[in-house]
């Protein structure tokens, strides 16, 4: 994106070292969104940029770049180490707490609002236990019964899901919305009426969404000198 800073590890292929593959940014840095894209239950098989997961959410990136233009919001994807959540080691959770300590390195302790669909919706809720995030916006989510939402207290947490996913469950994103409100999380739940797993009907619905819940987010970021 013309007119910002680029960073080492920008290319996929050079991000293989780096969980933060940061798409915008700048010298000053007051807040970062951070995407991540979703993933298998279980396989040890290496994470590609081009794969449909990771390209699926590129035009989030984009429509949040439009809708919040201001130099000074980081923009970042997740690079995952490999396509699954395998289990206990909840692999996606561990590549994106690297990518939020990668991120503090680079520009300090930023709010941070993390935007994931399916696995990686799961891996943001999870995720949001570091004191960094701010907010959580949820497409899709995988939410298994008993998943933790202690860690959601006192953040903002947007779960959107279409009602017609064959893939994830929009009555278990509501119980889970239910459970983290109940746990002290600003939740809510909003279905998109028709909406598929692959965010392709009513995309247009999905993307305002995202965009204005993000960008709302971040109107509650002071900027610099207030």
């Amino acid at each position: 994106m013309a007119g910002h800073e680029s960073v080492p590890g920008d290319t996929a292929e050079q991000g293989q070292s780096t969980a933060l593959l940061t798409r915008r940014t700048s010298r000053s840095v007051r807040a970062a969104v951070l995407f991540l894209h979703g993933g298998a239950a279980d396989s040890r098989a290496r994470s590609r940029s081009w794969y449909p997961a990771p390209l699926r959410m590129r035009p989030f990136v984009r429509t949040v770049a439009a809708a919040v233009p201001d130099a000074d919001i980081l923009l970042a994807e997740v690079r995952y180490r490999v396509r699954g959540w395998n289990g206990q080691d909840a692999d996606p959770v561990r590549d994106t707490e690297r990518a939020l300590r990668e991120l503090a390195t680079r520009v300090g302790e930023v709010p941070v609002v993390l935007v994931g669909h399916s696995m990686g919706g799961r891996a943001a809720l999870r995720a949001a236990a570091a004191p960094q995030v701010r907010a959580v916006v949820a497409l899709g989510p995988w939410c298994p019964e008993g998943e933790p939402v202690d860690q959601l207290r006192g953040k903002d947490v947007v779960v959107l899901h279409g009602d017609h996913d064959r893939v994830t469950d929009p009555d278990a994103s509501v119980a889970f919305v239910d459970r983290a409100r109940a746990a002290g999380a600003r939740a809510r739940v909003e279905l998109v009426q028709g909406g598929d797993h692959a965010m392709l009907r009513h995309r247009r619905q999905w993307h305002r969404l995202v965009a204005s819940t993000v960008a709302g987010v971040l109107a509650e970021v002071p900027r610099p000198g207030r």
